[in-house]
């Protein structure tokens, strides 16, 4: 087990260059296996979950090179379609072989996934979309997918599922006529993952929507794709200096779809300027306050699917308002142990009142101070190790390797910014 140890009150500031978004790697990643011809991957982030997802493809036959953030995959030699308990317990992306096994290759076996406990996380869209399209799916404790005629449906989700919707997709792009989809998530990683099929060979319209159609072909072909920046990645560091009163420029940062997360983060007092469509610049010294909603009523940030505010950031956006003037309520609709994590920041002198599983009153701003704690899961590690970046004194933050999943080298991306955290390890 790692830990951070972190003293904070450092300034962050300088430059830093976004790497891809981790929601849009992993289902490319599971594609691939949608043909016999090399797929190829640049601006791929190494973090943990790509990591075991690559150790998935490696164990069932898929030749995987890796130099740098490229990522280079052949499924040609591909020998079996079981997947690996123990891999499947690590990532929640796991369950993404499912359509694109099963639509390829007639089967697909796999153990329930793992991934953050941040609530319930439902399988029945995954499982009753592919159904439609004609696979068969057996089992509690461990799931087998077979498919013989698979064809075209229309489908209508009963939540705009992010992985329900991409595993839809990827089965339906090899099914026999017409797949629509209702209530289809759009976020950006699901645009990704469209464009990329698009660029193999498939035939999906309404990219961005929440209405798919999507003509089924006879086979893909290979591909070679960057991934887009991750706009989560950016907003954290956006948080991480603003909390310090650091100066960051973002290189490659997702511009067009940092519009989403600018509201909430104007309402917390910051603002930022962009140029070339690709560099964020984020003033130093910010003064941090809560801009009231019209008859100064207190303003309310909640998540929802895109393009709501990504539930992703809330966490980060909480850990913002402890040191922002005023007093603001979140709303997390999305997952009920979200907000569970907010326990640890009012050890660290932050003012919060938890509602209920959903919601928290903030009440800003707060001096944190240094604190021992773990982190619960990826986003609300994050989230813990920006509060230590501004608290005072040392924190220490057990069960690192949790942040490791969504963010590739963190300790030494913040070091080069100014902060001082070390690894334990």
């Amino acid at each position: 087990m790692a830990r951070f140890i972190i003293h904070g009150g450092k300034r962050l500031s300088g430059r830093h260059r976004v790497l891809g978004n981790k929601n849009a790697v992993l289902p490319m990643l599971a594609a691939s296996v949608l043909t016999d011809e090399p797929v190829v991957l640049t601006n791929v982030p190494l973090i943990e979950d790509v990591l075991t997802m690559l150790r998935i493809l490696e164990d069932l036959g898929v030749q995987v090179d890796q130099h740098g953030h490229t990522v280079s995959l052949c499924a040609a030699g591909l020998r079996r379609t079981r997947l690996n308990p123990e891999l499947c317990r690590q990532v929640r992306s796991s369950l993404l072989f499912a359509g694109p096994l099963a639509a390829r290759h007639g089967r697909a076996s796999l153990y329930p996934p793992g991934g953050d406990v941040i609530g319930r996380r439902r399988l029945d869209t995954h499982f009753e979309g592919l159904q439609q399209l004609g696979i068969t799916i057996e089992g509690r404790d461990f799931f087998r997918f077979t498919r013989r005629n698979l064809r075209g449906a229309r489908v209508l989700l009963d939540e705009a599922s992010v992985t329900g919707t991409e595993n839809l997709v990827m089965a339906a792009v090899l099914a026999t006529g017409r797949t629509t989809i209702f209530n289809a998530a759009c976020e950006p990683h699901v645009q990704d993952l469209c464009r990329m099929l698009n660029a193999m060979g498939a035939r999906i319209s309404g990219v961005g929507t929440n209405f798919l159609k999507i003509e089924g072909v006879e086979r893909l072909h290979g591909v070679r794709r960057r991934v887009t920046p991750d706009h989560v990645e950016a907003a954290s560091f956006l948080a991480a200096a603003a909390i310090t009163g650091g100066e960051l420029t973002l290189e490659s940062a997702p511009v067009d779809q940092l519009d989403v997360i600018s509201r909430p983060f104007h309402k917390l007092g910051l603002s930022w300027t962009t140029e070339n469509g690709h560099l964020l610049h984020l003033p130093g010294n910010q003064t941090l306050r809560v801009r009231n909603d019209f008859g100064s009523a207190v303003p309310k940030i909640e998540d929802g699917p895109w393009p709501s505010f990504p539930s992703d950031l809330m966490s980060v956006a909480i850990v913002l308002a402890t040191r922002a003037r005023g007093t603001v309520l979140f709303f997390e609709k999305m997952f009920e142990s979200r907000m569970y994590f907010v326990d640890r920041l009012i050890e660290m002198g932050a003012r919060i009142v938890q509602c209920d599983p959903h919601r928290v009153v903030v009440d800003g701003p707060s001096t944190l101070h240094g604190s021992h704690m773990s982190s619960p899961d990826i986003r609300a590690g994050m989230a813990l190790l920006i509060a230590a970046l501004c608290a005072k004194g040392e924190s220490v933050i057990e069960n690192a390797q949790s942040i490791d999943r969504g963010y590739e080298k963190i300790e030494l991306k913040l070091r080069r910014l100014g902060a001082d955290i070390v690894r334990v390890g």
